[in-house]
């Protein structure tokens, strides 16, 4: 056995009278998570398909939302919140048990830090498209924002630069008016479905099937073969070619699997930092009502609003036909339910509200490679991982939110997936650090981010094959590492108890 690294013999738990009710951190921060618009803005358009996820109707729609907000409580935040209020030790020191205290290191501690520059990358993303949008600049003819294009890469960066200086230096700053930013979306949504819900009796699945799939069609081109004579251009030739096809609506069993991905995917590294928020909580029932309130009512809350606007709007007659097919409220709430001047306030407090978190998210990753590369200048290792960010955002590829957010719950699905597993082993208790790399955990964690991340591999030359093949990836990406670290677990191929564990 090996004996105890210094940041984990360091750690001490968080002593009951520094805890408090949930009603005062775990819910209020979850809540303001769900409510970002960067989660809702794009989940009735989830998929990419005609109708999005109501074209299966709006009941299914509801359903499924309800589902996946209740596998986000139940799967991916209760374990790590209880483990939180158990040990009273913040992830990275909980992290040992399940993967060593010299895997910890990497696995959830780095990874965690990492990915947070994928958060930065969106969120930079979406503000630099809403604020184009706002004052109309860096626009195509069509009226969509240029990607690449100067103006939206210039917003991209300065905005996921200033969130990361932030985050650096003043994040207690920020913490004093985050509390209060996150009502913002709140109300924006409750606006926008007062607005638009008196068309939700008229909607039928038909009306946002057919724009879509209006939209995915390509303008039809007319191609004319000329000949010259006397300086006179005579056809000789005309035809007519249509650029695209248009792509299936989602069935039943699609919308199920999609909203679970994009839902799931987006909350993955939120339930596992549950182990933070637990631990300033003050018993279990803090834990189970922070995560019903902050995480599954506050999911239903921010999506289901979004699902009942779109679906209001193009019932009443909302959206103008040159946004036919498009999902997204904040784009319909300047295309038609609102008018254009307050549709543009609303845009700049939007943008406003998500500065916050990217500072949080550039706070979590500095933290984190302040513990596992701990002779580096954090204004090096974040500032390359700033650089990044901004690369991905400025190209687009951050705006590709569905496969973006099935990266990260292939990352954290089977993490999770494994800590539940060790949880329940221990007896409903955290079992303690182990030694060097816990075989068990990091097995499970590959061949589970491997389950996840399928469609990924499919691009991969001799692998076709698996596109497609995995539903709902970061729940497949769960149920792999659980199953699998708790197989291997009873074959014995958990690392022991490190020295001086207890």
């Amino acid at each position: 056995m090996a004996s105890l690294p210094s940041y984990v013999a360091a750690a001490r738990p968080v002593p009951p009278e520094n805890r408090a009710a949930w009603f005062k951190n775990t819910a209020p921060t979850y809540a303001g998570i769900m409510l970002w618009f960067v989660f809702w803005q794009s989940l009735v358009g989830a998929g990419d398909t005609p109708g999005g996820v109501l074209a299966a109707g709006l009941p299914i729609a509801l359903l499924s939302l309800v589902l996946a907000a209740l596998i986000c409580h139940a799967l991916f935040y209760m374990v790590p919140g209880l483990l939180g209020m158990k040990s009273g030790l913040p992830l990275y020191v909980v992290g040992t048990s399940t993967y060593g205290v010299r895997g910890g290191f990497l696995m959830p501690g780095f990874l965690m830090g990492l990915l947070q520059f994928g958060w930065i990358a969106v969120n930079a993303f979406a503000v630099s498209i809403i604020l184009c949008k706002c004052f109309s600049i860096g626009l195509n003819a069509d009226g969509s924002v240029a990607v690449p294009g100067a103006t939206h890469g210039i917003i991209a960066g300065v905005f996921a630069a200033g969130a990361a200086f932030m985050g650096l230096k003043g994040i207690q700053y920020v913490a004093k008016v985050a509390t209060y930013l996150p009502l913002i979306p709140l109300v924006v949504l409750v606006v926008l479905l007062v607005k638009s819900a008196g068309g939700l009796g008229e909607f039928t699945p038909e009306k946002v099937i057919g724009a879509g799939v209006e939209a995915t069609l390509s303008e039809t081109i007319v191609v004319k073969e000329t000949i010259s004579d006397d300086d006179k251009e005579v056809v000789i030739a005309e035809k007519t070619e249509v650029t695209a096809e248009a792509a299936c609506p989602l069935t039943k069993f699609g919308v199920i699997a999609i909203m679970c991905t994009y839902i799931v995917g987006f909350f993955a590294t939120a339930g596992a930092a549950g182990v933070d928020f637990g631990m300033n909580n003050r018993n279990e029932n803090d834990v189970q009502w922070g995560g019903l309130i902050g995480v599954a009512l506050a999911t239903i809350l921010a999506g289901g609003l979004a699902i009942l606007i779109v679906a209001g709007a193009y019932g009443a007659g909302m959206v103008p036909e040159n946004m036919a097919g498009n999902l997204n409220p904040v784009d319909l709430m300047k295309g038609g339910i609102l008018t254009a001047r307050t549709a543009n306030v609303i845009m700049i407090l939007l943008a406003v509200s998500a500065f916050p978190p990217a500072c949080f998210s550039a706070f979590i990753a500095a933290n984190s490679f302040k513990t596992t590369l701990p002779k580096v200048n954090p204004f090096i290792s974040v500032g390359l991982g700033t650089a990044t960010a901004i690369i991905f955002a400025v190209t687009g590829l951050a705006g590709k939110v569905v496969m973006v957010f099935v990266v990260i719950g292939a990352s954290f699905g089977p993490v999770c997936g494994a800590m539940a597993a060790d949880y329940l082993l221990a007896g409903r208790r955290w079992a303690g650090p182990r030694a060097g790399f816990n075989p068990a955990g990091w097995i499970s964690w590959l061949v589970g981010f491997a389950v996840g991340a399928a469609e990924f591999l499919a691009m991969i030359p001799g692998l076709e094959c698996l596109a497609g093949k995995v539903p709902a990836p970061p729940v497949a990406a769960f149920i792999v590492g659980f199953v699998l670290y708790f197989v291997l677990a009873k074959a014995g191929l958990e690392s022991k108890r490190a020295v001086g564990s207890g």
